[in-house]
Order: C-alpha cells, then sequence, then structure tokens
C-alpha cells in the first residue's frame, strides 16, 4: 500500500484493546496489524492504551510488530514493550489497597469477590473466581491481609460480582471512595476496576507524550468504553467505534465501525490515504 499526499498526519496513535484493537474473539485482524504497520513506516507513534495489567499485553505488543510502548492498568504502568519492564507511574501501597477493599466490601453486592493486582500476579479471594484469570498469574488466598506481593505495592484493586451491573457497581464504589483512587469499568460483566488516585489514561497518555514531546493536538486516540472517555477528550482527534459503550457514543463525534469489522484499521487506513 501508498500513501497519499494530504493533511499533516498525527504524531501518535493510541489505541485500547478489548472491545476496540481486538475483535471479540481477542484476536487481530490482519488488517489492522498492517494499518499499525502502515503508521510505524510513515513515522507515527503507536501506543496501547489499555485496562489490562502489563503480564497480559506484553507479547501481545509484541506481535503487532509497530508497538513501542503500552501504557497498561488504566494508566498506572508503562510498559516497555521491547525490554518487557513496567514502570509503576502509580501505585497502591499494601495498606492502601486493603482499606480500599475493607471500605467497598460493605457496599457492593455480598456475592462480590476481591482480588489485588501486581502487574505480574494477582491475589485473588476464593469469591473472585481467580480461574478466569488467564495463565498462572493468580493466587488464591482466603485473607487478602496475608499476600506478600513482590516489591509490596498493587496497581489495581478488583472488585467482581458477575451477578451485578458493573456501571452501578462503579457508582457506589466512587461515592465511597471520593477522590482516593479512581474506579471505573472497561467492559468485564460485573467487574469494577480501582486504580490509584491520578491513573487514568488519559494522566498517564499526557505524560508520555510530554516525554515525545508530542501535543494533544498530534494525537488520535480510539476507544469504546467508559473508561477510555478521559483519554478521548483530551486526545485532538477521537474515534469511538460503533460497539461503543452509550456513554462513549453520546460524546465521541467520531464514530468508526466495529471492533469485529476492523473499525480502528478503517480509520487509520482513511487518515493515512491508503489506496
Amino acid at each position: 500500500m501508498t500513501t497519499r499526499s494530504g493533511p499533516a498526519l498525527p504524531k501518535l496513535i493510541a489505541t485500547d484493546l478489548d472491545g476496540t484493537l481486538l475483535r471479540s474473539d481477542r484476536s487481530v485482524s490482519e488488517r489492522t496489524k498492517a494499518a499499525l504497520k502502515a503508521c510505524s513506516a510513515a513515522g507515527i507513534e503507536v501506543a496501547l492504551v489499555t485496562a489490562r495489567p502489563h503480564r497480559t499485553v506484553v507479547q501481545l505488543a509484541r506481535q503487532l510488530g509497530s508497538v513501542t510502548t503500552a501504557i497498561c492498568a488504566n494508566g498506572a504502568a508503562v510498559l516497555d514493550v521491547a525490554t518487557g519492564v513496567a514502570d509503576l507511574v502509580h501505585a497502591f501501597q499494601v495498606e492502601q489497597a486493603l482499606e480500599i477493599v475493607a471500605d467497598l466490601r460493605p457496599v457492593l453486592a455480598p456475592l462480590t469477590g476481591f482480588a489485588l493486582e501486581t502487574g505480574g500476579q494477582v491475589f485473588c479471594e476464593p469469591a473472585f473466581r481467580p480461574g478466569l484469570i488467564s495463565g498462572d498469574s493468580a493466587i488464591l488466598t482466603e485473607d487478602l491481609a496475608l499476600a506478600r506481593p513482590v516489591g509490596g505495592r498493587y496497581i489495581k484493586v478488583l472488585a467482581r460480582d458477575e451477578t451485578a451491573n458493573a456501571d452501578d457497581m462503579v457508582a457506589a464504589a466512587r461515592a465511597v471512595l471520593g477522590d482516593r483512587a479512581e474506579a471505573s469499568q472497561s467492559g468485564g460483566r460485573g467487574l469494577v476496576e480501582i486504580a490509584p488516585r491520578g491513573a487514568t489514561k488519559a494522566g498517564t497518555l499526557a505524560w508520555l507524550c510530554v516525554r515525545l514531546g508530542i501535543g494533544a493536538q498530534d494525537v488520535v486516540a480510539f476507544g469504546d468504553m467508559p473508561n477510555d472517555l478521559p483519554m478521548l477528550t483530551w486526545a485532538g482527534t477521537a474515534y469511538a467505534v460503533a460497539n461503543a459503550h452509550a456513554d462513549v457514543l453520546a460524546v465521541v463525534d467520531r464514530v468508526t465501525a466495529s471492533n469485529d469489522e476492523d473499525g480502528v484499521a478503517i480509520a487509520l487506513e482513511a487518515l493515512l490515504g491508503l489506496v
């Protein structure tokens, strides 16, 4: 494929993964891979910006072949894809995470289970259903206070109740937590994710762009869920995929095709003028 002349190209593409770049079966189409590689070939930085912890991102990012950086855990960590090393930009001390669990337990649904995520490991109560966690990173514990995380810090507190509505869980968590932490949901059924104060996709993406010398006006962002909204409203140009949450579609005025129809690739091809 070749590019034609046209308006100035963006300097950075920031894209969510699940529900946005990835298809519903969590695969990446060849068309999407080609579009991302074309961006890289044109001198455009490509960054993944995801709620996923870095342990589940590094291999996928390497397979794409065009990604150097991934912002993980809703902005809590920044992953260097080449080295596999993640810097924890925001993190909970153990005592802070345990206090949040204690405060949320009485207000969330009675079937809610909790887990604590380090990025490399996740310590789970039995009620959290740790079998839903991919790989061998889940460590089952009857008492989260007995967990011994490497480095002594967590990047997320997780609460899951598959019988509950995730939006309702987020609202309840925010009412309790106030400005102590960032509560959001990224599409997991009955799953609320609590990140350290200041950890948002927008905040850490802005930090990355300062480091790269890139302004918000030169960033194009893609997303589908409410946790993407800070990033989508910060970026100079934002796209929602057609399958996005209603709250996202109500705010973002550019809508591309769904994740299963390679919506990100379609938008990138148009931006690059690929023929």
